[in-house]
């Protein structure tokens, strides 16, 4: 696996993660020592199963051969890409709280710094197999968002629901996105409003309306013809966003009414998250 991303976003908390799952992880090493590692692998019955090398800007050659190990990783089915990001406000926050300077920076401004490497890594991360969002994720929360894809190998795909309110904005991380602002809103029935979508009367509520099982039935098929593309393309990781206003009754009921239908599908792990229940 390849772990890329922004300076700040979190690549050294992830190898750790990582490490705990069992993974050999190589961090900061020239690039053009890279490919000649990554030919090598599986030519002795000591190395590690599960290997990751960490490239970044700070890389020794990352311009000059980055290409040609993303090449190399091209040519293997297994190989991955993990890529850490985050917003440009919590990038400034945690460079100044540790007082130190990016590594584009270059005597501008931080600023400058940062939208240099998102130019420089906007390739890569549109190549990535799986993208992370940390900006308000904590280290328990990066441990959880990592744990279903790199954790556990013995499913073919992974599968994550997430829920999600548009108020606090739509997460950047996903791969399809479906709004369920079309149903009737449980937050204005007096007895439902302080309820959440996990639980039965808001579930019973908003499954009930006439056209959810239609929609449910066409998003689970969207959803697999989306996971064979994927698969033909190499990729074996998918996240669902489902969105309502506030994340609390709508998406919430939606997102475990689909993750249940969706698990019943071969080889897939599935798993669900509701990233803003519990804010109001």
């Amino acid at each position: 696996m390849l772990i890329c991303g922004m300076s700040g976003a979190g690549k050294g908390t992830a190898s750790k993660v990582l490490e705990e799952f069992g993974w050999y992880v190589v961090d900061n090493l020239p690039l053009k020592f890279i490919g000649e590692l990554v030919d090598r692998l599986g030519e002795t019955e000591e190395e590690p199963r599960r290997f990751a090398i960490v490239a970044d800007v700070r890389s020794l050659g990352f311009d000059e051969h980055i290409g040609e190990l993303l090449g190399r990783f091209d040519g293997r089915p297994q190989a991955r890409i993990l890529f850490l990001d985050a917003s440009d406000e919590a990038l400034v926050k945690r460079f100044n709280n540790v007082r130190r300077s990016h590594p584009l920076q270059s005597g501008d401004g931080l600023i400058d710094g940062i939208q240099r490497e998102r130019k420089v890594l906007e390739g890569i991360r549109g190549r990535a197999d799986v993208v992370v969002d940390t900006t308000a994720l904590s280290v328990h929360d990066l441990r959880h968002r990592l744990e279903k894809p790199f954790g556990d190998l013995g499913f073919d795909f992974h599968l994550t629901v997430e829920s999600f309110g548009f108020k606090y904005g739509v997460p950047v991380d996903v791969d399809m996105l479906l709004d369920m602002r079309f149903l009737p809103n449980p937050h204005w029935i007096p007895e439902l409003q302080a309820h959440t979508g996990r639980e039965k009367p808001v579930q019973d509520y908003v499954l009930a309306d006439e056209s959810i099982e239609e929609y449910l039935r066409a998003a689970v098929t969207m959803i697999g013809l989306a996971m064979t593309g994927y698969r033909r393309e190499g990729k074996r990781y998918m996240t669902i966003a489902v969105g309502c206003t506030g994340g609390k009754h709508r998406s919430v009921a939606i997102s475990e009414s689909l993750a249940g239908r969706l698990a019943g599908l071969d080889s897939v792990d599935v798993h669900v998250r509701h990233r803003d229940l519990g804010r109001e």
